[in-house]
């Protein structure tokens, strides 16, 4: 994956393991700043091309698990995508992610560019 994590992910490190299926399980590993990091979750509602609902929890930290949803739909010549990241454990964690998630979504979009 080439657009995959925040801007600090060391290149060529990206590592994914996905079973994409409600139920199927996803793990995501990745260098950044010399540091190892993994994540991973269960698919809980899978709609292709629509609707993709998983669990997110980091391996330091599994008790910590929150909820993606990432929604899209078709919108003039392109799609509209609507991504959500909830209950987190706190305003902090809140804070991380959606600098993380940010950076990603950048990257995508020049990705698709």
């Amino acid at each position: 994956m080439q657009w995959f994590g925040p801007g600090s992910v060391e290149e060529g490190s990206v590592k994914a393991d996905i079973d994409l299926r409600v139920g199927g399980r996803y793990r995501i590993s990745f260098n950044a700043k010399g540091t190892y990091n993994e994540v991973g979750g269960v698919y809980r509602e899978v709609v292709p091309n629509r609707r993709l609902v998983f669990s997110w929890a980091w391996h330091s930290t599994p008790e910590r698990e929150s909820l993606v949803t990432i929604s899209m739909k078709p919108e003039g010549s392109g799609t509209l995508l609507t991504f959500l990241h909830e209950q987190f454990v706190d305003a902090t964690a809140r804070d991380n992610h959606e600098r993380g998630w940010t950076e990603l979504l950048a990257k995508l979009e020049s990705y698709l560019a």
